[in-house]
């Protein structure tokens, strides 16, 4: 008996969800084309996307903290 070939793995696209096999040769894997890759990095710029975790500082809260830290350096 010869081997079976396998199927490729298939995934959901992260974008419309249509099912994607994931093989080398798919230049858009995860997604299903070019314009869902797009759309999701759309997102990820508008910051409509985000990874959760604590808030970063802002640019006030880094000048205290270096302000703080030359203050207790000079000491």
């Amino acid at each position: 008996m010869s081997p079976t070939p396998q199927r490729p793995l298939e995934v959901a696209c992260p974008e419309c969800r249509r099912k994607v096999e994931w093989r080398e040769d798919n230049p858009h894997r995860p997604f299903c084309s070019e314009r869902c890759k797009l759309l999701d990095l759309g997102a990820w710029a508008e910051e409509s996307h985000r990874i959760a975790g604590e808030p970063a500082m802002d640019e006030t809260s880094i000048d205290e903290w270096v302000a703080r830290a030359e203050r207790d350096a000079g000491q």
